[in-house]
């Protein structure tokens, strides 16, 4: 039997509670199984992976930086984040 092919998903699309609220976006369960029975599933938060805190501030691109509703710059995060999201 050969392996199933890898899929990233948003951890909070699995119910994973990483979203920025401390909540999740979680999918319904018939449709993560759907999934699972394809792929190989590998749950990621970019956020998470980049250092940011469970819960934090809402963020959003504003030009070329990713501002917190604070004020804070958190494109480091953000870009580190996403780094380690495609090394995987």
């Amino acid at each position: 039997m050969s392996e199933k092919e890898a899929l990233l998903i948003s951890a909070c699309l699995l119910g994973v509670e990483c979203k920025y609220s401390g909540g999740h976006n979680a999918m319904a369960a018939e449709k993560i199984a759907a999934l699972r029975e394809k792929y190989r599933l590998i749950p990621v938060c970019p956020e998470c992976l980049g250092g940011l805190a469970i819960p934090r501030q809402p963020s959003e691109r504003v030009g070329d930086r990713v501002l917190s509703r604070t004020g804070e710059d958190v494109t480091a995060q953000y870009e580190r984040g996403a780094q380690a999201a495609l090394a995987l």
